[in-house]
């Protein structure tokens, strides 16, 4: 319904180390119809969820974000319009043996 008020909402899953601790942060959020990729990252940023420091402090999140399924580097896709029912996800990858 809030997509047919002018609105969308966009589903944000971020998981990994982020710096010295664990980010696990699966939320629908709800934004202005017109909203863009870095419209989310400032909107999350506001409402707690640390979307700039996680590309900020794992570069290579911003170049491996997910929008629908498919690889959406931030810096070339920042001003792309989010529609009702996009999906994106950082995942930060983990490494071991």
């Amino acid at each position: 319904m809030f997509g047919l008020l002018g609105g969308v909402k966009v589903h944000l899953l971020l998981k990994g180390r982020l710096g010295e601790g664990w980010v696990d942060v699966d939320r629908t959020l709800r934004l202005p119809k017109g909203s863009t990729l870095d419209d989310l990252v400032r909107i999350a940023d506001g409402k707690g969820i640390p979307m700039t420091e996680a590309l900020q402090t794992s570069p290579h999140l911003a170049e491996t974000l997910m929008l629908n399924g498919e690889r959406c580097a931030v810096a070339d896709n920042g001003g792309r319009v989010l529609a009702d029912g996009d999906r994106v996800y950082l995942l930060s990858p983990l490494a071991g043996g």
